[in-house]
Parts: C-alpha cells; structure tokens; sequence
C-alpha cells in the first residue's frame, strides 16, 4: 500500500524544491546547511538598524500578534455589512438575489442600522483570529526555517510558507469558531437575537457548548486553504514585485514605498483566496443557520452551483480585507520598529554549491 502511494506523492507540486544540484551526472538533493544563520544574521541586522527586539524574540512575537489582532479584527468589523449580505444571499438565495438587492432588502426590513448585526461577535472572534493567525505564522515560519536548515529553507520556501500558515491557522480556527457561530446567527436568522449578549446564553442553553465549536471543522476546510493562499501568494508575489516590477531594490525603498508593494500583493492573495475558500465558507455559513445538519449533508444540498452564490461579494470583500490586513500588519511593524526580513535571496553557500559563484 505504502509502496504506492510513494510515487504519487512524489507528484505532489511542493514534493521537489525548485532547485537542484547536479553532481557526476546524477542529480542530488542540496545537503542541509550545518546549523541555520537565519536568525543570527537577523539579529546581528538589528543592532545595525536599531530595531526594538530581536528577530524570533518573545517581544517581536507578541508585537506580531498584536498587529493580528488590529489587522483581523479592525478590517472584518468595518465589511460586517458586506459579509452580513454574503451570509444571506448563501443561505436565502430566493430572498437575496444579489449584493444590490440584499442590501435593498436589509434596509427595507431593518433599517440602515440592521446592517451592523454580528459587529461585536465578528470583532472579538477575528481580533482572536487575527492574534493567531500571524503570531503563530512567525513561530512556526522561524521554527520550520531552521528545522530545514538554511539552504533547503530557501529551496523549499513555498512549502515552507504553506506549512507554517496551516499550522497557524489550525489554532486561529479554534479562536474564531464560538464567535463565528454567533455572528452567523444573529445575521441570518431573523428574531433569534439582536446582539451578542442575547445570542451566546441562548445557543448555550439550546446545545450547549457544541454550540459554538460544531462549525470548527467547516472552518478548517475553509479558513486552511484560504490561509495558505493568504501567506503563500503574498510571499511569493512580494518577491515577484521587488524582483520584476519595482525599479529599485528594496532597500532603497522608502518605508512608504514598501507599504504600497505590501498592500498590491496583498490584494493580489486576496483575490485567490476568495475563490479558493468560498464553497467551504457556504457550508459554514448554512450549517450555523440549521440545526441537526452535518457538513456533509449541508454540501450535497447546496450541489456544485449552490456553494458559489456570494462569490462576486466576497472576492471584493476578501481582495480588499486582505489587502488591508496585510497593509496594517506591516505597518504595525514598521511602527514598532520590528525586524522585517526582505524577500529571501540564495544563501552564499548554495550558489557555490550550484556554480554560480567563483
């Protein structure tokens, strides 16, 4: 069974790094380099420019996921209104047809005010999220990077980045799915609750405490993916941009300058994320409305056309918050004075290794 199995993971985009090294004609996999240097170049980085903390400190951690908390939760509480039209056009497509017409049908029915409900459990859960989400991305990012090693940390970057970011995004789900359940039910069933405060005792005393976390695994198959995406693409087109559009490098970029590529490839990401997480985020959305329903059972409903009604508003919900996010996360770090890695360039080793140099 293990025998072949093999090969087709071997298939697998991410099983080979994009380079490697030739040697009497037979092609070997880079050795991993003697003890990484990642961290002791970064820190040797911070004395020169006078950052605030040492890269991979408890200080620079904690001041990511603080930028975590502003980025999630600022920018999903100022779209609730387009995320609370999104909820409804997936689980009453018959009464909101459109991004136009459920916000026609919202205020009609509750009034401008009504497109604010689910602002305090979206902003507690997402703050929680966010605080997750890229805390533990550099923990994980750092720790993966020097259990590979320096040369096969650069080599594997991509699978890096993807590993590190599902990683954190398990534990950010887990932050996010009671609040999550609570927001998806003040805003799409109707005379349930009105507020947090109503809507949390009485979840509680109709399921109990499965209640809050029965949509934890929906949110793992939506939330993973998109993550991955998120880090992923952001990294890689950061890299793109500075290597095949921005005239300068960019260390002659002004920190301004450097916002700018931040927030173009973070709308870049957003963008694929959306596509990539929206049918899992319908079976979320749905599954929190009804009770008694399984995932599986809610997918199958819905069929292949079902699970994309929405999609037009959340990719411009997702492109924009994305980009935000990414926009206030790096800016969090140029105002606490954070060490900010440039995009990841061929350790010296390699290149002699690969010929390259003299």
């Amino acid at each position: 069974m293990f025998s072949s199995i093999a090969p087709l993971a071997r298939l697998n985009p991410f099983y080979a790094p994009h380079l490697q090294l030739v040697q009497d004609g037979v092609r070997k996999r880079p050795e991993p380099a003697e003890a990484p240097t990642t961290r002791r170049s970064l820190a040797a980085a911070a004395a020169a420019e006078e950052y605030s903390c040492e890269y991979g400190s408890l200080k620079f951690y904690a001041l990511c996921g603080f930028g975590g908390v502003l980025s999630c939760g600022l920018t999903h509480t100022a779209v609730v209104p387009l995320d609370l039209v999104k909820c409804r056009m997936q689980v009453d497509p018959q009464k909101y047809k459109s991004i136009f017409n459920g916000f026609s049908v919202t205020i009609k029915e509750d009034g401008v005010h009504g497109l604010a409900k689910g602002w305090a459990p979206t902003f507690i859960g997402y703050s929680m999220q966010g605080l997750c989400k890229f805390g533990f991305y550099e923990v994980f990012k750092i720790l993966y990077g020097n259990m590979l090693g320096e040369e096969n940390a650069y080599l594997w970057r991509t699978s890096l980045y993807l590993a590190a970011s599902a990683s954190a995004e398990f534990f950010a789900d887990i932050a996010l799915a009671p609040m999550e359940a609570a927001k998806v039910r003040i805003q799409t069933q109707p005379g349930y609750a009105n507020t947090l405060r109503q809507a949390v005792p009485k979840m509680f005393g109709e399921e109990g405490i499965w209640a809050f976390y029965k949509g934890v695994a929906p949110l793992w198959m939506r939330q993973i993916p998109y993550t991955m995406m998120k880090f992923a693409c952001f990294e890689r087109t950061v890299e793109a941009l500075y290597k095949y559009v921005v005239p300068k490098p960019r260390s002659e970029c002004s920190k301004a300058e450097q916002l700018v590529v931040t927030f173009i490839a973070g709308y870049i990401a957003g963008v694929f994320c959306a596509i990539v997480s929206h049918p899992a985020d319908s079976v979320v959305s749905v599954l929190n409305k009804e009770k008694g329903s399984s995932a599986s059972q809610v997918l199958v409903r819905l069929g292949f056309r079902g699970v994309w009604k929405g999609l037009f508003a959340r990719i411009i919900m997702i492109g924009t918050l994305t980009a935000l996010q990414w926009f206030i996360y790096d800016s969090v770090k140029v105002y606490f004075r954070l060490p900010r890695p440039p995009p990841p360039e061929m350790p010296e080793s390699l290149k002699k290794k690969l010929g390259l140099t003299e």
